[in-house]
């Protein structure tokens, strides 16, 4: 099971949803976040944050350390808090959740009409999203390749 949090960015203006894999990891996990806005001035500290896209997120490795025992005997960086889903987007960038159903609405209608073409859009609609997702930049888009 993955519990959902949404945060808000240091300055205030952005927001982000995170999925906490297996609810080992509580929301405390994240001591800080930081939107491309206010990431730039910022000291970048490689062994307690991760760097998405422009987006930081500040990891409190204590607390981390602390819900280790329940992990697999992996070494305990943010990397690995990120890309296990121990600590994650919720989707593939941090509003990815609301976007992408957005953008499936129009698919949907299809599904109605000519389910057929649906199928083969939906397909087309999530490998081209991937393959834009992936040449922006975003770690999750471009794990797999």
């Amino acid at each position: 099971m993955c519990i959902d949090h949404k945060m808000i960015c240091k300055c205030g203006t952005h927001t982000a949803s995170f999925n906490f894999r297996d609810d080992i990891m509580p929301a405390e996990v994240v001591n800080k976040l930081y939107c491309p806005n206010c990431s730039s001035d910022i000291a970048y500290n490689a062994g307690s944050m991760l760097r998405d896209n422009g987006w930081v997120i500040d990891f409190d490795m204590e607390v981390a350390q602390f819900m280790a025992h329940k992990l697999p005997g992996a070494p305990l960086t943010p990397d690995y808090l990120f890309d296990q889903g121990y600590c994650t987007w919720r989707g593939v960038y941090p509003m990815d959740h609301i976007d992408s159903v957005r953008e499936r609405e129009e698919l949907v209608k299809l599904s109605k009409i000519n389910p057929k073409q649906y199928l083969a859009e939906i397909r087309k609609w999530g490998t081209d999203r991937m393959d834009r997702l992936a040449g922006e930049g975003w770690r999750k888009a471009n794990a797999g390749q």
